[in-house]
């Protein structure tokens, strides 16, 4: 059964384990974003046709649903010296995007390309190309290394400064006299970004402040955020190189301290106590709906 939705807070599925008698609470928001669907779906589709088919990079950050469709033929290039070699095929934009120079690449290797760019990603990419070329200063406030935030790198026309941390904020030192126009990566950690704006802002910056984290992400911690705050256990799923999943990871933890980082349901080992009353589970926006339902059926089942 599912809750009625209090104060405009998503409704999320509650079940009862028959042994225990504890709740299970499953986060509405858990699970594929609109970007992953999209992407995942767009792959699946391709892959249909037949032909040679590529992803630049993994279409998602989830080994199993990567390893789905390379069974479907979808194949993974990572570096721009292999774009040429798929010229004779189609080329999939993943869900991150990419810089401004290998989607140019690719457009003039030939071959057939397919753009699954979440659309909350593209608007950063505008921001940050209209932005540079005014001359502004670009700061993206996300993880170093990551694909999104190396892809909206590449649409920047001047150099880019990643700040990740409190201290990497303290430590940036520009001239005050020019504008900084600061994005977000779409998956980073809300409260963290607002910490880090107002460092900034502190430290005298003209700031130029785009609150870019996707309704989406704002909505699933949020929501993590609320069930943890009442758990006795928390159980986030995800990727393990799921960027959205490690802050939903962190967030939990900081509101319940018996919270589990799984990939699949093979991973959850618990231990009860017998005096829990509540056990909270979500997940990541990369992680498919077969797989948090089999770690729903096994806090559902009866043993552990």
């Amino acid at each position: 059964m599912t809750t009625e939705p209090k104060n405009n807070e998503a409704a999320e599925q509650i079940d009862i384990n028959p042994k225990y008698g504890f709740r299970i609470v499953t986060a509405k928001t858990a699970g594929f974003c609109f970007g992953v669907t999209n992407a995942v779906d767009t792959a699946i589709r391709e892959a249909g046709k037949g032909g040679k088919l590529v992803t630049y990079g993994p279409i998602i950050h989830n080994e199993n649903v990567v390893e789905d469709l390379r069974k479907k033929g979808v194949g993974i290039i990572n570096t721009p010296e292999e774009i040429p070699a798929a010229s004779d095929g189609t080329i999939i934009i993943r869900s991150h995007g990419v810089p401004k120079a290998i989607y140019e690449a690719m457009e003039k290797s030939g071959a057939h390309v397919v753009d699954a760019t979440c659309p909350f990603v593209q608007r950063i990419h505008r921001i940050v190309e209209d932005a540079s070329a005014k001359g502004e200063k670009i700061v993206i406030i996300g993880n170093h290394g990551h694909a999104e935030v190396e892809g909206t790198t590449g649409w920047s026309s001047t150099p880019v400064t990643v700040i990740e941390t409190q201290e990497e904020a303290e430590a940036f030192e520009e001239d005050r006299s020019v504008p900084l126009c600061v994005v977000s990566q779409t998956t980073f950690n809300e409260a963290k970004f607002k910490d880090l704006v107002a460092t900034l802002k502190r430290k005298g910056y003209n700031t130029n402040v785009n609150e870019t984290i996707c309704y989406a992400t704002h909505e699933r911690q949020s929501e993590a955020r609320r069930i943890a705050k009442q758990a006795d256990i928390m159980i986030v799923v995800g990727g393990k190189g799921s960027s959205n999943t490690a802050k939903l990871y962190e967030i939990c933890r900081a509101e319940c301290e018996r919270t589990y980082f799984v990939q699949t349901v093979d991973d959850l080992k618990l231990s009860l106590t017998g005096s829990e009353k509540l056990i909270g589970i979500t997940a990541g926006a990369s992680t498919p709906k077969n797989i948090i339902e089999e770690v729903q059926n096994r806090v559902r089942g009866t043993d552990f």
